[in-house]
């Protein structure tokens, strides 16, 4: 069974997922872009705290939060829009009882401030942006929901919390949704034939929530 949308911008719907998640020839997982093996390194690099608060956006099907929950990250909230595949990863996940599984919109995020230290988008915003219309000028759509994803993570990270979002999206096309007042942004190109790039974003040490 075909799990292809039959135009790209399907993949922005949330329809298309949940009846994508709803079928058994997607039980197994699917891991978008980089593996947990090629970006452990980078990860321990980022995140030496293993006790760190993750919070997963978008997880899909991804084995990445079991990984790294068995890599010692115990401390992991996954959401996703999907009710189907949340159902199916706290089914799949049993056996890692300190992860979480939580059906929720990444831009509204359902936390209070400053609630976690870390939050990792492997894709999800490239989801986002999957949408008709030209890559250099996007709906205006797109970029309220790339625009309210990024402010509600900076909204629930800690004062020096990192967001990390990994992608194929050129810095020319996504850093205008992360720049912002009271963070710094890091770039760093991944790869050699094919470029994907990390993203990272950090929220400023002096700023708080009022």
């Amino acid at each position: 069974m075909d799990l292809l949308p039959k135009t790209n911008d399907g993949y922005a719907r949330k329809q298309y997922w949940e009846d994508r998640y709803a079928r058994r020839v997607d039980d197994a997982v699917f891991d978008w872009f980089k593996s947990f093996a090629e970006i452990e390194s980078i990860l321990t690099e980022l995140i030496p705290n293993k006790t760190s608060r993750i919070l997963m956006l978008g997880c899909g099907n991804s084995p990445l939060s079991e990984q790294m929950y068995d890599a010692g990250y115990t401390n992991i909230v996954n959401i996703d829009y999907s009710a189907n595949v949340i159902a199916k990863m706290k089914a799949r996940t049993q056996d890692r009882p300190l992860m979480t599984w939580q059906e929720m919109d990444i831009r509204s995020l359902e936390f209070p401030a400053e609630s976690f230290d870390v939050a990792i988008d492997k894709g999800t915003m490239d989801a986002l942006l999957a949408v008709k219309g030209d890559v250099w000028n996007p709906p205006s759509s797109a970029v309220k929901d790339c625009n309210q994803e990024v402010d509600e993570v900076l909204r629930v990270l800690i004062p020096g919390g990192l967001f990390i979002y990994l992608t194929f999206g050129q810095p020319h096309f996504r850093k205008q949704y992360l720049t912002r007042e009271h963070t710094s942004l890091e770039i760093r190109k991944l790869g050699e034939s094919f470029h994907y790039f990390l993203y990272l974003l950090r929220r400023s040490l002096a700023f708080h929530e009022t």
